[in-house]
């Protein structure tokens, strides 16, 4: 049967699996277990028969990963003669290792259990992880090779299966079937080792692999085919990969340009030197030439330091759109300052496509999660969803050195049991070492997101709960953040936008900055933190741009809440003859434009606190900016007695604290206020429990200690209410003046609420 080649899921590869559509492998009376034939133009590959996914059934697909199909000497799309295979048993397989592997003592029982009922044939070579920790320092596979097997032909290990160690290493062992060799140089990326990028990767394939395989269809079209190709994005996003993976899976030579190598003081020589590199490509067509980091050669021409690098910009837009043809060579950009490109290569002809390769969202990062743990000797009940949701902002590096740094944790777990001294280590400690839920749990606190490192905070484990009160207030920033998020196709069928900003306003301490916490929280949310002061700069334009890189940094990383703690402190109304040199009004004018300005906020929500309304810019609370203004107000009785329930969950108290009394008690407290309540409580009865025992005493009592009536008491004389009457009232006034203005679509004065 002729079916048509797709790549793997990430977590299926190198297993030597094949994912068959379902009803083809019916009408072939395939079950999973099953062995096939994979038969392409000029190869022949053996694998194991897989369930196909659902979404392939009835299309007439079959996935395998990169290592069959370089087998088979097919690529993804090409058609492929499937039969059922005939695979005996192995009695006997004889492995060569490598020459300097460092594993003593007797590793049979691991080479079986990890070849289990995988198909093998002589000469084959083999990724094995064996090597986990010890190979170059970090969980990857070690080459094996099949040196002989019995019976000979295609055999299947089985537990019964005899496994023994070839004299010889494998490096002198000669490898058979089609691309068992590899050409020197050239990169061992599949598609299978990138994950999150499906949509980057397809456009890439589309712009790449689509000319260089079937050149005849653009000339029936009558068009040229792309020549080059940008890829731009963060750092760590896998760029660099992308190229790799594409240069190897179309078989074509690839060619690395790196900016600061073919920089030469001598007159003349860089741009020898990259004439040089397409020269080469040319001879070797079809070739990939990958710039990486083209911002470093490539920069703007009018901005460059010196004559050479002009000279370099000028010789690479004549190699890449000259007088000479090019042939089949594309060349691939990489960079993560695309502004700092000269824009003459960013016209069609030269790089013609442009793609953006992001932060991965959570689908994404599990995906780049099971391709780095994919040779990791993982324990039982580690949930890579779970990881995959709490690590918002980490791009496909991070996400590797988060299981690199788990996989050490393991190794310094059993290093007591490694003899230091020795080359080798003992096979039955490589048996044993796991990678537990604790190792990743430690090594994602060490760990800081690359896409969001110079402005993140990580967001305290605040959740609703831990919020006291307030009910209409959570309700409303429910509605007004969290439901655009989980629910957007609500808002899309009802032709609805949702808001920009949220305005959070009330006196000091009644919660503000808590509630932007756990709604950032509450509705998985990146969570960027700006303290107004912060942003302020002596430099004339650098408070602006400083702006500008929070607002560029929450695109990059949506969905994004930014946090303008104290938002009064630079966006005061502009015009009031304040005396710092116009910067407070140039950062509200850049506030205005990236709230509200052409470019526009996609899963963007900017959530501003403030405890003087009466000083913000009334340009920045109209619609479509600072859109909601929520009051969070003092709390009345009942807010109290919940929030009072908040901080007293895990206190001893006597049964004499009546938590009720003490609610009625403190009209004019708000959350601040309550929360110091119960502290000055709790340390009283800490002071007086102290003070009562010695210091010998004390582990032995301690479990005696209660925070009673008493010293909530004593606490009550110490902590007094913040907020007045006439505060309250002023707040009010303006929550009515708020209200006016939203039913009639108008900014406000808000500063007469103050006079």
């Amino acid at each position: 049967m002729k079916l048509t080649i797709k790549p793997l899921k990430q977590k299926d590869a190198n297993r030597r699996l094949a994912a068959v559509d379902r009803l083809a492998a019916d009408e072939l009376g395939l079950s999973g277990g099953d062995f096939i034939r994979i038969e392409g133009a000029e190869g022949t590959a053996i694998a194991r028969v897989w369930p196909g996914y659902p979404e392939d059934d009835g299309s007439g697909v079959i996935r395998i990963d990169g290592r069959l199909r370089q087998e088979a000497n097919v690529g993804i799309d090409d058609k492929v003669t499937v039969e059922k295979a005939e695979v005996k048993r192995a009695e006997s397989v004889t492995i060569a290792l490598p020459q300097r592997l460092g594993i003593r003592g007797n590793i049979d029982s691991l080479i079986r259990r990890e070849l289990g009922g995988q198909p093998v044939t002589k000469g084959q070579n083999v990724q094995l992880p064996l090597g986990f920790g010890f190979m170059g320092g970090q969980s990857q596979a070690v080459p094996l090779k099949i040196a002989s097997t019995s019976p000979s032909g295609t055999v299947v290990v089985t537990d019964e299966t005899e496994v023994r160690i070839s004299e010889k290493p494998a490096e002198q062992i000669r490898s058979s079937g089609p691309g068992s060799e590899r050409e020197p140089g050239s990169p061992d990326v599949a598609y299978e080792d990138i994950g999150g990028l499906d949509d980057e990767l397809e456009q890439v394939r589309e712009m790449i692999e689509l000319p260089m395989r079937h050149p005849e269809l653009f000339k029936r079209l009558g068009i040229e085919p792309p020549k080059g190709v940008l890829l731009h994005g963060p750092p760590g996003t896998g760029k660099t990969l992308i190229a790799k993976a594409v240069a190897n899976e179309i078989d074509a030579s690839f060619h690395t340009v790196s900016g600061p190598e073919i920089m030469s003081k001598y007159y003349g020589e860089s741009e020898e030197q990259l004439r040089d590199v397409f020269e080469e490509a040319s001879e070797e067509a079809p070739a990939i030439i990958f710039m990486d980091e083209l911002d470093s050669i490539a920069a703007k021409r009018e901005e460059a330091g010196g004559d050479v690098e002009r000279r370099v910009v000028a010789q690479l837009l004549s190699l890449m759109d000259g007088l000479e043809e090019r042939g089949q060579v594309v060349v691939i950009g990489a960079t993560n300052r695309v502004d700092a490109i000269d824009p003459a290569l960013r016209r069609g002809g030269r790089f013609d496509r442009e793609i953006e390769i992001g932060v991965p969202d959570r689908d994404g990062r599990k995906e780049i999660l099971q391709v780095h743990t994919r040779n990791m000797p993982l324990a039982e009940g580690i949930d890579l969803d779970l990881y995959a949701e709490n690590t918002h902002g980490f791009v496909g590096a991070d996400l590797e050195s988060l299981a690199k740094e788990s996989a050490m944790h393991a190794l310094r777990r059993i290093r007591p049991q490694l003899d230091l001294e020795s080359d080798e280590i003992d096979a039955d400690v490589l048996k044993s070492i796991q990678v537990t839920e604790n190792d990743f749990k430690a090594a994602l606190k060490g760990i800081e997101p690359s896409a969001l490192r110079e402005v993140f905070v990580e967001v305290p484990d605040v959740n609703w709960e831990k919020v006291g009160g307030l009910e209409d207030t959570k309700e409303r920033l429910r509605e007004t953040i969290q439901w655009p998020l989980e629910y957007p196709a609500v808002f899309e069928q009802m032709d609805m936008e949702s808001a920009k900003g949220v305005l959070l306003y009330g006196p000091p301490g009644t919660g503000k900055t808590l509630l932007a916490k756990a709604v950032a929280n509450e509705s998985e949310s990146n969570f960027i933190s700006i303290k107004g002061p912060e942003l302020l700069n002596k430099f004339v334009g650098e408070s602006e741009k400083g702006v500008r890189e929070v607002f560029s940094k929450a695109r990059e990383n949506a969905p994004t809440i930014v946090f303008f703690d104290e938002i009064d402190s630079i966006a005061t109304e502009r015009g009031s003859g304040s005396t710092d040199s116009g910067v407070g009004e140039r950062v509200v004018s850049q506030l205005l434009t990236e709230l509200d300005g052409l470019e526009t906020l996609e899963d963007v929500v900017v959530i501003a606190t403030t405890n003087r309304p009466d000083l913000i810019d009334s340009a920045l609370l109209r619609p479509g900016r600072l859109d909601r203004h929520v009051h969070v107000p003092v709390p009345d009785e009942e807010a109290r007695r919940a929030i009072l329930d908040v901080h007293t969950e895990h206190k001893p108290l006597a049964d004499d604290v009546d938590l009720d009394a003490l609610a009625r008690r403190t009209s004019g407290y708000v959350g601040a206020d309550l929360e110091a309540l119960c502290r000055e409580a709790s340390m009283a009865a800490s002071r007086e429990f102290i003070n009562s025992v010695t210091r010998e005493e004390i582990d032995e009592s301690v479990g005696n200690v209660r925070v009673t009536m008493a010293h909530f008491e004593q606490a009550l004389d110490e902590v007094v209410p913040s907020v007045t009457d006439e505060t309250k009232r002023r707040y009010e006034e303006i929550e009515k003046r708020f209200k006016q203005s939203e039913v009639e679509d108008d900014p406000i004065e808000a500063g007469g609420a103050f006079q």
